[in-house]
C-alpha cells in the first residue's frame, strides 16, 4: 500500500482554509467591477476582461500552487500565501486608482490592463492555497478521489458563497475601498493565525525567511493598506450600480453636472428646470413641447431618471403632468434629492426597478410620451433595445404617442442603424435627430429617435429644433431608409449592444 506522509491539518481546518481562499477570489472578482468602472466604464468588454483575468489568475496560481506542493513542505508555504494575498489586495486600490487616471477610457489594452491591476496579484496567490492544502489532505492515497473531491466542492460553495454574499450584502452595506481593506485584514489575521498554530503543533517546522525580511513584508502591507485608504476615490457617493459624483459648474449658479462611471450624463440648473444643457436633452424638451398643442398637461412615462433633467423640464412647462420614472439605482434617487433638488410627489412618482420589468406593470394605453434615456455607461442595456422591448412600449402609448429614445454610436454607426431597425419593426413612423456629421459617420454622438403609431409632424418638430444650440437633423422618410440600410432587427435572442457599439 503506497501512502504519502501524515496529514498535517485536520480536516475541518482544510475545508475552510479552501473554502475561505476561494471565496476571497470571488470578492475580489466582484469588487473589481465596481474599482474599475469609473475609469473604464461598465461594459460587456469591461465585465469579461474582469472575469478572463480573474480566471487566468486562478489558472496559473492553481498550477503554481500544485508545483511548490511537490517541491516544499506546504505547511511553510500556506501562511505566507495568505499574508501575501493580504499584502496584494490592500495595495489594489492604490494601482487602480492611480493608474485608472492613466488608463482612463474604454480602449481594449487599457480595459485588459486595469483588470490586471485589479484583481490578478491577489487571485493569483490565493488560488494556490487549494492545491497546498490538497497535498497537506493526501494520508492516503487511496482515498485521493475524496479528499480531492471535498476539497474541490467546498472551493466551489466558498465561491458561491461570497457571489452571493458580495452582490446582495457587502456592496449595499460598504464603499467598495472598505470591502478590499476588510478583505485584506481579514486575509492577514488569517494568515498569522494559520502561522502561529502550524509552528504550535509543528515545532520543528522552519520559519519561512528571515525576521528581518518579514518586517519588510509587514511594513510593506501596513503602507499598501495606508495607500489604499488615502488613494483618490472619483466618487462622492458609491451606489448600488454607479460610482456618482456631482459637479459644480463654476460659469453658472444653479449648474451641476452629475457624473456616472466617469460620464457626464445629466446637467441640471437647480434655478432654472427649463436650461437644458446638453444638446440630446435640447432635442427631448423640442419633442415634450410640440407633444399637445397649448401646453396642456401629458402623461410621461421615463425609462431611466438620471439626473431627472427631462422630468423637471416637463413639470415646469407642462403644470398637471401625471409621470412616472423607472430607474433602476435607488441610490442614485436619493443622491439626486439631496445633490440636485429632485422633489417626487403624486405628480412625479419614481418606481425604483427595472425599467423593462416596470414596463411590463403599466397600463395599455396610458402614456402621451414614453422617454427611453437609460444606460449602462455608455451604451443601452441591450434588454431595454430589442424589438420585444419596442412593442411593449407601443403598447403603453397612445395612438398619438410618441416614444423619443437617446442612443449614444460611434462610426461605422452599426449600434444606432440596429436601433432604428428595430424600432421601425414595430413602429410604422420613425424618424432620428442626430447632427449631420454624425450621420456622415465623421463622429460619435447622442442620437434620438422618434417612434409613432401616428404620422410625426416632422416640419413642427424641425421649427423647435431650429431653436437649440447647435444645428442638428431631423432625418425621416427614404433618407432614413437609406441610413438604416440592410441593419439587423435587435431581438431577445440577439442583442450584442456592446459588440455593435464598439465598432
Amino acid at each position: 500500500m503506497e501512502t504519502s506522509p501524515p496529514r498535517a491539518l485536520p480536516s475541518g481546518l482544510a475545508t475552510g482554509l479552501v473554502f475561505f481562499a476561494s471565496g476571497a477570489v470571488l470578492v475580489l472578482e466582484i469588487v473589481a467591477l465596481r474599482l474599475v468602472g469609473p475609469y473604464v466604464g461598465v461594459t460587456l468588454q469591461v465585465s469579461s476582461s474582469v472575469i478572463g483575468i480573474s480566471l487566468a489568475a486562478i489558472a496559473y496560481g492553481t498550477w503554481l500552487g500544485g508545483r511548490l506542493a511537490d517541491k516544499y513542505d506546504p505547511r511553510v508555504l500556506l501562511a505566507p500565501a495568505l499574508l501575501l494575498a493580504a499584502i496584494t489586495t490592500a495595495i489594489t486600490l492604490p494601482l487602480v486608482r492611480w493608474g485608472g487616471e492613466i488608463l482612463r477610457g474604454g480602449a481594449a489594452p487599457a480595459v485588459l490592463m486595469l483588470a490586471a491591476l485589479a484583481v490578478f496579484l491577489p487571485a493569483f496567490l490565493l488560488a494556490g492555497i487549494t492545491p497546498l492544502t490538497v497535498k497537506l489532505q493526501l494520508g492516503d492515497l487511496r482515498r485521493t478521489g475524496e479528499v480531492v473531491g471535498r476539497l474541490s466542492s467546498f472551493g466551489t460553495l466558498g465561491a458561491i458563497t461570497a457571489t452571493l454574499g458580495t452582490g446582495f450584502i457587502f456592496v449595499a452595506a460598504m464603499p467598495s475601498s472598505w470591502i478590499v481593506l476588510t478583505l485584506a485584514g481579514v486575509l492577514a489575521v488569517a494568515g498569522f493565525g494559520l502561522g502561529w498554530w502550524l509552528r504550535r503543533t509543528n515545532p520543528d517546522l522552519p520559519q519561512p525567511g528571515k525576521p528581518r525580511t518579514r518586517a519588510v513584508v509587514v511594513t510593506i502591507g501596513l503602507f499598501g493598506a495606508g495607500l489604499g485608504a488615502s488613494a483618490p476615490t472619483p466618487c462622492d457617493i458609491e451606489t448600488a450600480y454607479h460610482c456618482a459624483r456631482v459637479d459644480t459648474d463654476p460659469s453658472r449658479a444653479g449648474g451641476r453636472t452629475l457624473v456616472l462611471n466617469s460620464a457626464r450624463h445629466s446637467y441640471v440648473d437647480l434655478n432654472d428646470p427649463t436650461h437644458l444643457e446638453f444638446a440630446y436633452v435640447q432635442w427631448l424638451g423640442a419633442l415634450v413641447d410640440v407633444s399637445k398643442a397649448g401646453g396642456a398637461p401629458i402623461d410621461a412615462l421615463h425609462l431611466g431618471g438620471g439626473g431627472f433633467t427631462v422630468p423637471e423640464y416637463v413639470a415646469k412647462t407642462r403644470p398637471g403632468s401625471d409621470q412616472l420614472v423607472l430607474e433602476l439605482d435607488g441610490g442614485l434617487v436619493d443622491l439626486d434629492k439631496q445633490e440636485l433638488g429632485l422633489r417626487t410627489g403624486p405628480q412625479l412618482r419614481v418606481r425604483v426597478g427595472d425599467a423593462r420589468v416596470g414596463l411590463a406593470e403599466q397600463a395599455t394605453g396610458a402614456y402621451d410620451v414614453v422617454v427611453g434615456d437609460a444606460f449602462g455607461h455608455l451604451v443601452v442595456p441591450w434588454h431595454l433595445a430589442t424589438k420585444e422591448m419596442a412593442a411593449d412600449i407601443s403598447r403603453v402609448l397612445r395612438d398619438d404617442g410618441f416614444y423619443a429614445q437617446n442612443v449614444i454610436d460611434y462610426p461605422p454607426n452599426r449600434f444606432i442603424r440596429a436601433e432604428l431597425a428595430t424600432v421601425a419593426s414595430v413602429f410604422p413612423h420613425v424618424a432620428l435627430i442626430a447632427p449631420q456629421e454624425a450621420l456622415d459617420g465623421g463622429a460619435g454622438s447622442n442620437f434620438v429617435i422618434v417612434a409613432s403609431r401616428s404620422p410625426i409632424p416632422a416640419d413642427e418638430i424641425r421649427t423647435h429644433l431650429d431653436l437649440v444650440d447647435e444645428p442638428v437633423v431631423l432625418l425621416d422618410g427614404p433618407r432614413l431608409e437609406e441610413f438604416i440600410s440592410d441593419a439587423r432587427v435587435l431581438t431577445d435572442d440577439y442583442a450584442p449592444v456592446d459588440q455593435l457599439l464598439a465598432g
